[in-house]
């Protein structure tokens, strides 16, 4: 079973398994714990009537410490696999796995905000962002498609069917500052068989000036007006 106090001696492991180092990680910490005690819903006040349990009774959750919740939802957002096999990592059965990640989701993208670690979500906001210029503003734009559980509609089903990957896939467009390494913009999820130059039009980048553009073959013929363009050329 994966714990934090173990996998930090790990530290090229613990990098695999999180996308942090641990560093980093320690950094993350006090900032989500924070924006768990803030998700904890307000519990009534005691009467007579009815008896309270103690802060702290009940039966102990397998996720311990705020270091294993932490762990928990870094490590499923780093390799996105079945919830069955992420319980099984964390001693969790399938519905409780299920429990956690939607729990701790929304705890991560608040305390990501908290910490100005978020991407943006609006393409044409990103000229404005300290993060996109930051160092010199030379970007890089590639595409993420991610395999999804195949849906149970039929329709649906040729909607999220990517050919080529053979699977059925989600995409999104990732906007980086190459000297910083960080994300600044992350495009809205489409299916995986739309085109990457397609879904870089439909989501109407403004870029700072005097950008530069690295990108690859998928994005044929997209050339962003006042932006330095840098394309592999195909064979």
């Amino acid at each position: 079973m994966i714990e934090y106090s173990k996998l930090k001696e790990k530290p090229r492991e613990f990098l695999a398994a999180t996308g942090l180092r641990n560093e980093e990680f320690e950094c993350l910490l006090p900032t989500f714990e924070r924006c768990y005690q803030a998700s904890l819903p307000k519990k009534p006040k005691p009467s007579k009537k009815k008896k309270q349990r103690a802060g702290g009774g009940g039966r102990k959750s397998t996720l311990k410490s705020m270091s294993d919740k932490l762990l928990f939802i870094l490590v499923y957002q780093k390799t996105f696999q079945l919830q069955t096999m992420h319980g099984l990592q964390f001693g969790l059965s399938q519905g409780r796995a299920n429990y956690w990640i939607h729990r701790l989701l929304p705890v991560l993208q608040k305390t990501m905000a908290e910490i100005g670690m978020k991407p943006e979500r609006e393409g044409q906001q990103v000229a404005d962002l300290i993060e996109a210029s930051e160092g010199g503003a030379n970007l890089s734009l590639d595409a993420s498609e991610r395999e999804i559980q195949r849906p149970v509609e039929a329709k649906k089903q040729a909607e999220k069917y990517s050919g080529k990957k053979k699977t059925h896939t989600d995409k999104n467009l990732l906007l980086v500052n190459e000297h910083t390494g960080k994300v600044v913009y992350l495009s809205p999820t489409v299916e995986g068989k739309k085109h990457d130059k397609k879904l870089a039009d439909e989501s109407q980048i403004s870029y700072p000036r005097n950008a530069s553009l690295t990108k690859d073959t998928g994005f044929q013929g997209y050339q962003p007006e006042g932006v330095l363009s840098e394309q592999p050329k195909k064979r």
